[in-house]
């Protein structure tokens, strides 16, 4: 039997390396953030926002909500209270300011509009933007426009070589925007489709082309008529816009008449409990000690010395064969 050598078997050890190795690995590369959920990231062009308790039933995410009230960015007033809704005054003069004193740091790639509001009867033919954003050459960013003549909401935005990407959404599930009732109309846009929701519920989604990032040289509009620049005439509630394209999508709408939201209790994993829970199974494996048996092939070693011979077996009897020999000597021997 062979002794451990320097280049004995070490199978066991190795194993244990390697679990250690991929735990420290596993340490590093996730960030410890309480709260935050691994591949969340808060993006810091937009600020956080303070909004009403509602939104925390609305859309029960376990972060800061962040963004821009486009009404306390354009200063608008609050006006009468109806149907238990506080409303905002529009005014009549054009409702525009700086783009970067709207989104000092920039918008965000992805993100989510919220528009909530009534139509009246003289208006609910109306084409108008809800927000719209130039570029400092005058160049439309950004548009957000519902056209009541037709029915219908359109998304436009700036591509990288500077042309328009026009979508058009004219589903029927739309007509109930027009009737004169209050509506939340929310946008999700995303890296590369955006999608139309009323009331919360999915209406339409397509799929976009590149869009190229926002200048904030410009200037930026909302709820303006497209054939004068006026503010449109509509009972408004809010215009929010949130840095994170899922907020359309969990919108729950429990501020609605009739509707009852019971509070979702979710549990997404975070760094710390991934690497607890990594920790905890890889403490509980069973841990093989080294043992002198080596369990690799063994190096062949030198022969041996020839073995002592062995001790004479007894003599056997005599077969047939052995009795017909004896008589042929015996008839062929020579007589004296």
């Amino acid at each position: 039997m062979f002794s451990r050598g320097p280049l004995s078997c070490a199978k066991d050890d190795m194993i244990q390396c390697l679990r250690w190795t991929v735990f420290l690995w596993v340490v590093n590369s996730i960030p410890f953030t309480s709260g935050m959920t691994v591949n969340e990231r808060i993006d810091h062009t937009c600020p956080p926002m303070k909004l009403e308790e509602k939104w925390h039933t609305n859309v029960n995410i376990h972060r800061e909500f962040t963004g821009f009230d486009l009404a306390q960015k354009f200063l608008l007033r609050k006006g009468t209270v109806t149907d238990n809704r506080l409303l905002l005054r529009l005014g009549s003069k054009p409702l525009f300011k700086p783009t970067e004193s709207v989104f000092p740091d920039g918008l965000s790639h992805e993100y989510s509009i919220i528009a909530t509001f009534r139509l009246r009867k003289t208006t609910k033919k109306n084409r108008w933007f809800v927000l719209q954003i130039f570029d400092k050459g005058g160049d439309t960013q950004v548009s957000l426009i519902v056209d009541g003549a037709k029915k219908t909401v359109e998304f436009l935005a700036q591509g990288f070589l500077k042309n328009s990407l026009l979508y058009v959404f004219k589903n029927r599930d739309l007509h109930a925007l027009f009737d004169r009732q209050f509506h939340k109309l929310g946008v999700s846009v995303e890296s590369n489709a955006v999608s139309v929701y009323l009331d919360c519920e999915l209406i339409e989604r397509q799929v976009t082309a590149e869009r190229s990032g926002m200048n904030v040289s410009g200037r930026t509009f909302i709820t303006t008529r497209v054939e004068d620049g006026r503010p449109v005439d509509i009972e408004l509630q809010e215009i929010l816009i949130f840095c994170d394209a899922r907020i359309a999508d969990l919108d729950r709408c429990c501020d609605s008449p009739g509707v009852t939201c019971e509070p979702v209790v979710t549990h997404n994993p975070t760094a710390a409990s991934l690497v607890t829970g990594y920790l905890h199974r890889m403490l509980s494996m069973p841990v093989q000690l080294p043992s002198d048996r080596c369990h690799c092939p063994a190096l062949k070693g030198d022969q041996g010395l020839p073995g002592l011979a062995g001790h004479s077996g007894q003599k056997g009897d005599k077969g047939d064969m052995m009795f017909m020999l004896s008589w042929l000597e015996f008839y062929t021997a020579p007589v004296e």
